[in-house]
């Protein structure tokens, strides 16, 4: 069989934001996909196991399976998605607007994102609430300002893009952690709009197979 008629198989966490943009991408694009969950809490942490280390070194999800190659980080795992199967795109066809995508996308993988994550967190210890509203505050003070030069009903104009699918994430994230989001009515706005999207709902931590059942939507 070649590698093109095989299902993909994504090894996934429900509640991981980096896998959770990957959920939303495949169904966007309408690709069925087998999911293997890598429980992050679960036995010390399922990704640290010999299996899991050699589909992913970095022992992180997401990582994909798919037309016979292994790819992890999200983004490199949706920009692969986005060169293969280019519809619906998630990148703007305007090179000013791709770049705004590309910009918010690194902003919140890069400069948010991995500071609140579940392994910096058990580094900082008992303040780990704080640092994380912080470090989520901090990030969404500099979203909402560059957002309002940008979006329209979603981040870049009214078309879904790959800065979309990084920003629901991360404010399922920041409500976890009980953020105030009152200072931040673009990406509250944004994040509402695009919750009522099939793609968004299907993909949602409540409803993976890993969900655990008080979880469950």
């Amino acid at each position: 069989m070649s590698a093109a008629l095989v299902k993909p198989v994504l090894y996934s966490y429900f509640r991981s934001s980096c896998s959770w943009r990957v959920r939303i991408a495949l169904a966007l694009k309408g690709i069925a996909y087998d999911q293997e969950p890598v429980n992050l809490l679960k036995d010390g942490g399922q990704q640290f196991s010999t299996e899991f280390q050699v589909v992913n070194p970095m022992q992180q999800v997401p990582a994909l399976k798919i037309d016979g190659v292994t790819l992890s980080q999200s983004l490199a795992i949706i920009q692969y998605l986005e060169e293969t199967r280019p519809n619906p795109r998630l990148l703007p066809q305007d090179l000013k607007k791709r770049a705004q995508a590309r910009m918010i996308s690194d902003h919140i993988v890069s400069g948010i994102q991995p500071l609140q994550n579940l392994s910096f967190l058990k580094q900082v210890g008992e303040k780990k609430l704080e640092w994380a509203q912080g470090s989520i505050a901090r990030g969404f003070q500099a979203l909402e300002q560059i957002l309002q030069h940008t979006a329209g009903r979603y981040c870049i104009g009214d078309e879904v893009s790959i800065a979309d699918l990084c920003l629901v994430p991360q404010v399922y994230n920041a409500e976890r952690f009980k953020v105030d989001l009152a200072p931040y009515p673009t990406i509250t706005r944004i994040n509402k709009a695009l919750l009522e999207l099939e793609a968004f709902q299907v993909s949602h931590p409540c409803r993976q197979p890993d969900t655990p059942a008080e979880l469950r939507a």
